[in-house]
């Protein structure tokens, strides 16, 4: 069955553009390491929680939007062997100053897919 890796972040609304540029060159990567889709999503309406929320998840700043993020694999066996390939790519060689996000709130994981409708 299908496996899933999900990744959220808080990016600055002002750069909006820069994150989608990095995705969009990410996207061949992960393709030719196995990835089936990548899709990538911009918050439009993304409550702030009282308890838990999105945002309170990645400490999102009120000029920051929740960028949501999954790629979908073939199955667990295929997502571990690409990520292992994604990171080693130099195509993902950032510099990791110049990312339009922070990487240490950025919050990610693995998901076996149970239900596909």
């Amino acid at each position: 069955m299908a496996y899933v890796s999900g990744f959220m972040a808080p990016v600055p609304s002002d750069r909006k553009q820069d994150y989608l540029d990095i995705a969009t060159r990410s996207v061949a990567v992960f393709k030719d390491h196995g990835a089936l889709r990548v899709v990538e999503t911009w918050g439009d309406e993304v409550p702030e929680g009282k308890l838990t929320s999105m945002p309170m998840a990645v400490q999102a700043g009120e000029s920051e939007t929740v960028v949501f993020s999954w790629v979908w694999w073939p199955d667990k066996a295929t997502y571990v062997a690409g990520m292992e390939k994604v990171m080693a790519d130099e195509r993902m060689d950032f510099d990791l100053g110049s990312l339009p996000f922070d990487m240490q709130r950025m919050i990610f994981g693995g998901f076996e897919v149970i239900l596909d409708a």
